[in-house]
C-alpha cells in the first residue's frame, strides 16, 4: 500500500493525490505536523517538508520528484505527455505554479491566514494578504489567456500543469479568495477540473477550526 505523508492545505501534497486518484493508484493518507520537527519524520526527509511518498519499500521525497517518479512508474495515463516541446512547456507551468504562484500568492494567503495560526507565530501580516490578493489576479488573468489558446494549460491534454495550478487554486479557494467572477475564463478551466472524480476527496477536507465557504465543494460553482 502507498503512503501519503501530508498536510490538509498544502497544494504540492493536494498535486500528489490528485495524481495517485488520476492514475487509479490506492493510497492512504497520514498527516504530519510538520512544525513538530519529529525526529523520524526528518530522518524521512531531512527538509522537514511535506509531501513525502512511500511505495512500498520505496520512500520518494519532493513535490517534483514525486509527481516524476509517478508518472514514469505508474505511466498510464500520462501526465507529461507529448513531445520534448510540450513536456517542457508541462515543467514550465509546474514550476510556474509550484514555484511563482507559491510565493506570489499561497505564502501571503494560505500561510498568513492559516499556517501562522498552526506554527503560533503571531498574527497575520495585513501587508503580506494585500500583495496575495493583489499577486492573484495576475496569476487568474495568466490562466485565462492560456486557456483562451489553448484546451488546457499545456495543449489539447490535462496534464500535470493543469493540475498543480487547480491544486494551488484549490487552497485559495478554501479560503474564499479567489474572485471568480471577476475571471470567467479561469472559472471555467477550473470548473472543468473540479469535476474530475480525482478532485472530490479534496473537496471533502476539513481542517479543524477553519471550515471552507459554501461553493468550495459546489462542482457547478
Amino acid at each position: 500500500m502507498r503512503t501519503v505523508i501530508h498536510m490538509w492545505l498544502s497544494p504540492p501534497c493536494r498535486s500528489v493525490r490528485i495524481v495517485l486518484a488520476e492514475k487509479a493508484l490506492d493510497f492512504d493518507l497520514k498527516l504530519e505536523n510538520v512544525w513538530d520537527r519529529r525526529a523520524s519524520f526528518l530522518a524521512l526527509n531531512p527538509a522537514g517538508e511535506v509531501p513525502v511518498l512511500q511505495d512500498g519499500d520505496r520512500m520518494i521525497v519532493g513535490a517534483y520528484a514525486i509527481y516524476e517518479y509517478l508518472d514514469e512508474v505508474y505511466p498510464e495515463p500520462s501526465l507529461y505527455g507529448g513531445d520534448s516541446v510540450q513536456r517542457a512547456e508541462i515543467r514550465r507551468l509546474v514550476d510556474w505554479f509550484d514555484g511563482k504562484f507559491s510565493r506570489e500568492v499561497s505564502d501571503n494567503l494560505v500561510t498568513e491566514k492559516i499556517v501562522k495560526r498552526f506554527y503560533g507565530r503571531g498574527q497575520p501580516d495585513s501587508t503580506a494578504i494585500r500583495a496575495g490578493h493583489g499577486n492573484l489576479h495576475y496569476h487568474l488573468d495568466y490562466i485565462g489567456y492560456l486557456t483562451d489558446r489553448r484546451k488546457w494549460l499545456a495543449g489539447d491534454d490535462m496534464s500535470m500543469a493543469d493540475i498543480v495550478a487547480a491544486a494551488q487554486l484549490s487552497c485559495i479557494d478554501y479560503l474564499g479568495d479567489v474572485p471568480w467572477n471577476d475571471h470567467p475564463e479561469t472559472r471555467e478551466w477550473y470548473a472543468r477540473v473540479k469535476s474530475r472524480p480525482s478532485f472530490r476527496p479534496l473537496l471533502a477536507d476539513h481542517l479543524p477550526g477553519a471550515r471552507p465557504p459554501k461553493h468550495y465543494a459546489d462542482r457547478d460553482f
